[in-house]
């Protein structure tokens, strides 16, 4: 096996480790390798393959990437499908898929189920633990993940939605589709969950259900369904969960949303995940119980504090539109710092989502171009995050929300979305203390 990483760091940590690297920028390079594994970072057609990549298409080695190797490790000790064997649960979606996740994991560990999570949150997949006996695997796979896998056979498949992001990575939004439509290639799926608030969602549901059957399929929504319906669904409306099934109602208690969950988009995070657990064979009232107790995630959605009747909320996260205007939804008077490297699109699926926004304080990138495309909102161009939080702290009265929900990529000012949510923390304990 041989390795190679364009950082020259990253380099430097393999060679220590014992690997052995080799460039791999000819056709002489290749001797020898059957299968190139990239990283999900490593564009493999759009916008330009990478060039190893490009060589590998060239010389006919197949490519895969760490996803499709989990996999293939596993079959093994899922052979048969017995109550021993390990149970995985694959997770994508646009946004809300790291909660979802989160989440399900959090209801495993309270009922008293073996769980790990990994792939795009946690550990990654290699680095997991062979699995117990009957153990559940909670897998987050984003879009770059699932478009190159050369296997992908979850237990129980959960598409959340879809909104445009990443296009140029994917060619366009269809591409983008068809990579998170992959996930449900394989007739080793017992139970595909669907998000339906959005057409793609709608389309795979029926295709699925076409193909599988309609008990295969778990529709989920954020609002209320049509209760004389015969497919398999269950909605979150009014703060009360609601399963149908064969034109029959089934109401749940009231779900007694806990501050980790704030918003309607996370009622329909927790009905993915209700779905799973009924799969899984946890009772609702046990599952509804578990994720009254969920403490949220760092960087969504995260209460940070408060000062003089403000409170600050990192949803740093929020690196998509989509994501963002869930975010606006679940406040009223909000002080909105957004901005950083602006992705296709801009903010022109926002809609009516600014409209509890009294100010915008921009940062990065964007800052003038956000300002133009939602003339409207009152605002300030801030530049970074420090004069942000001030500003915004500034201008806010009691019973305002400072929200970070930046509709924008962190990569002008910061490296990833956690550093720019620890910096809009930091900035915040300062001002508070």
């Amino acid at each position: 096996m041989v390795v190679w990483d364009d950082d020259a760091m990253a380099r430097g940590r393999a060679e220590e480790a014992g690997f052995s690297l080799r460039r791999l920028n000819a056709e002489e390079a290749f001797k020898g390798i059957d299968k190139l594994i990239v990283s999900p970072g490593i564009p493999v057609l759009y916008p330009i393959p990478h060039p190893a990549v490009a060589l590998a298409a060239k010389m006919g080695i197949p490519l895969d990437n760490d996803i499709g190797l989990f996999f293939q490790a596993m079959a093994n000790s899922r052979r048969g499908g017995g109550p021993d064997a390990p149970v995985i649960v694959a997770i994508t979606g646009s946004n809300g898929k790291s909660t979802t996740a989160a989440l399900l994991r959090h209801v495993l560990k309270t009922t008293g189920r073996h769980s790990q999570i990994a792939g795009n949150f946690g550990n990654g997949v290699l680095a997991s633990d062979p699995p117990r006996p009957g153990e559940v695997i909670v897998l987050e796979l984003s879009s770059y993940q699932t478009e190159l896998a050369s296997e992908l056979e979850p237990d129980i498949a959960v598409m959340l939605n879809l909104s445009p992001d990443h296009l140029d990575r994917h060619g366009g939004l269809g591409g983008y589709f068809a990579a998170k439509r992959r996930l449900f290639a394989s007739d080793r799926i017992r139970t595909a969950v669907i998000g339906i608030d959005d057409p793609e969602g709608r389309f795979l549901a029926s295709e699925y259900s076409a193909r599988k059957g309609r008990a295969s399929v778990v529709r989920i929504s954020g609002s209320e369904i049509d209760a004389e319906s015969e497919s398999w669904s269950i909605c979150a409306s009014n703060g009360r969960f609601r399963e149908y099934r064969g034109g029959q109602v089934l109401e749940y208690q009231e779900f007694d949303a806990p501050s980790g969950l704030p918003g309607a988009h996370n009622l329909f995070n927790a009905c993915a995940v209700l779905a799973a657990c009924k799969q899984l064979g946890i009772r609702a009232r046990q599952a509804i119980a578990a994720m009254e107790s969920f403490q949220g995630l760092r960087h969504r959605m995260q209460f940070i504090g408060m000062r003089r009747g403000v409170s600050y909320v990192n949803d740093s996260k929020a690196t998509n539109v989509a994501s963002a205007a869930r975010s606006l939804q679940a406040f009223d008077s909000i002080r909105w710092i957004a901005g950083g490297r602006a992705k296709e699109g801009g903010l022109s699926s926002l809609g009516r989502s600014a409209s509890k926004v009294v100010k915008a304080y921009y940062i990065g990138e964007a800052a003038e171009d956000f300002a133009r495309q939602i003339s409207d909102v009152p605002f300030e161009i801030c530049g970074d995050m420090a004069a942000a939080v001030s500003a915004a702290a500034r201008d806010s009265r009691a019973g305002d929300t400072v929200l970070l929900a930046p509709a924008a990529a962190s990569f002008d000012q910061f490296s990833n979305f956690e550093e720019r949510g620890d910096e809009f923390a930091a900035e915040v304990k300062l001002l508070i203390s």
